[in-house]
């Protein structure tokens, strides 16, 4: 090889190494809005606005260019209390033509007690109220608890809808028994009946809306690429974990989990496995908080990130990009680590880029920009 074919060859080695080190530089985090109270979720408007949900129970709107538009009206009383309050809300698959949305939100019920309900809306051409608004779910049963709404709403491609139960806290033996509510993912039609194929459908005192069991406290869901639903759960102190929740398993809490109690006291009898019982597909100790999931499905971050899972850390205050391979996590890596701000929700927008919710008194809804 002469010398010029020599520097050539150098040339383009070293632009190659320029441009594998600006790929693998970490997104650009934007702030399309702040000034959001404790923000929960977030669903995309095909017009290009955003829609978002508030803690205390509001519902707003916000444009493209980070214009917060008045509360949405017509949202039925919400109890804010606690970890309760307007939580998750979902778009109808068929929302350009029905503009039919879901949302979950902590519900009242008497002597101080209150449980995680599920509604339906249709959401006015103008955007600035919920009409039809009709509760398609209460959980059962109604308790005295501030804490473990769950709250996650997952639309499977049949159009049936998943919603995720916490535990309630004081109510942790409840996620092994089939005659409640408390600790279980449900699964619903659009009209918030049972569906026949529901796996507990027809047995003697078991609630017909159960699709799995065993859980915590879950605030994290979403329907993989694979087309099951995937979620996570807050463990106690240590043992939050990831899992792929099949019909009619059980997900082993408060029997079995990687965690401890706050303190460190074992729970339970302090074991981790337990025959009829399912194993977490990956689980975090020390506990990281986890709230939100998303797949990443588009290749705007590159090849690399393509199929990567997104879960926000409440307790760290990072987006944890997480890689699965042949179903097992073989890395993780940690963004948005040096704000350290709580992330509530992560979502990938129709532009395929990943957006987020941080859980604050001034909360904002940041892009994550290539």
């Amino acid at each position: 090889m002469n010398l010029s074919a020599r520097l050539l060859a150098a040339a383009l080695a070293a632009l190659s190494a320029g441009a594998s080190s600006a790929q693998e530089l970490p997104p650009r985090p934007q702030t399309v809005v702040s000034g959001l109270e404790h923000p929960w979720a977030l669903a995309f408007l095909p017009d290009g606005r955003f829609l978002v949900t508030e803690r205390p129970g509001r519902l707003r709107v916000v444009g493209a260019d980070g214009h917060m538009a008045p509360s949405v009206e017509g949202l039925p009383p919400v109890a804010a209390e606690g970890q309760g309050g307007l939580l998750d809300v979902a778009l109808d698959a068929g929302f350009a033509a029905n503009r039919t949305l879901y949302f979950c939100f902590a519900e009242s019920g008497p002597g101080g007690t209150n449980s995680t309900a599920l509604a339906r809306a249709v959401l006015s051409a103008d955007a600035g109220r919920l009409e039809q608004v009709r509760v398609l779910f209460s959980q059962r049963p109604k308790v005295a608890s501030r804490a473990h709404f769950g709250c996650r709403i997952a639309q499977a491609p049949d159009g049936k809808l998943f919603l995720t139960m916490g535990d309630r806290f004081s109510r942790s033996a409840d996620a092994q028994r089939l005659d409640n509510h408390l600790g279980k993912v449900i699964r619903v039609d659009a009209e918030g009946r049972a569906p026949a194929d529901n796996p507990f459908v027809g047995r003697p005192g078991a609630l017909p809306e159960i699709w799995s069991y065993g859980h915590r406290n879950m605030q994290g869901a979403t329907i993989g690429p694979d087309g099951r639903l995937w979620t996570h759960e807050h463990g106690a102190q240590g043992g939050d974990e990831i899992n792929i929740a099949q019909a009619g398993r059980n997900y082993g809490w408060p029997v079995i989990t990687h965690g401890v109690n706050y303190g460190g006291a074992p729970i339970g009898e302090g074991i981790k496995a337990q025959e009829g019982m399912e194993q977490p597909l990956h689980q975090w100790t020390p506990s990281i908080a986890p709230s939100g999931m998303a797949f990443l499905t588009s290749d705007r971050y590159g090849p690399a990130w393509k199929g990567s899972l997104l879960v926000g850390s409440l307790k760290f205050g990072y987006l944890d990009r997480i890689d699965i391979r042949d179903g097992r996590v073989v890395g993780e890596q940690k963004l948005l680590a040096s704000a350290r701000e709580r992330i509530r929700d992560v979502r990938q927008g129709p532009d395929g880029l990943i957006y987020v919710l941080t859980d604050e008194d001034d909360g904002k809804l940041i892009r994550l920009q290539p």
